[in-house]
């Protein structure tokens, strides 16, 4: 039987998002506004991880994330690592962390919340890290990560 391999063009500069559940494939494409993004994006998903089964990764050319967006990729895929290019060399390459306190990335499910009826920044603390479960500094609810609605 034939092996036949698929290889994706290296990035000149940019980040490589990898391991990515490859279910949230399209989810982190979406929070982080890749979706109208100019410059060139390359993803995959289902592809063969051996420490995970299966994973995706998103390459996005000219494009280096900020923290509050890393945060965000945390939150959806807490085991991703980024990898920072510059002149097709790997400068730095690290883990996404899911941060202590979660502030102007996620909407706060219960509707009676000021922050859905104010302009008040949205402010959770991150009471479990495992399964993922934040608590509101406003109203004291809890909310978990099928509840959870970015802004």
């Amino acid at each position: 039987m034939e092996t036949k391999e698929f290889k994706v063009s290296a990035i000149e500069n940019g980040t490589v998002i990898d391991h990515i559940p490859a279910k949230s494939v399209f989810q982190v494409i979406r929070i982080l506004g890749l979706d109208n993004f100019d410059n060139q994006i390359l993803f995959g998903t289902n592809l063969e991880s051996k420490k995970y089964g299966t994973k995706g990764i998103i390459k996005v050319s000219n494009k280096y994330f900020k923290k509050e967006e890393i945060n965000k990729i945390a939150l959806v895929a807490p085991r991703a690592t980024l990898i920072v290019i510059k002149d097709y060399k790997v400068i730095e390459k690290k883990s996404v962390e899911i941060p202590d306190e979660v502030v102007k990335i996620v909407k706060c499910f219960n509707p009676n919340c000021i922050t859905n009826h104010e302009r008040v920044v949205t402010k959770f603390t991150v009471i479990s890290k495992d399964e993922l479960k934040l608590h509101c500094h406003y109203c004291e609810k809890n909310t978990d990560k099928k509840n959870m609605t970015f802004v």
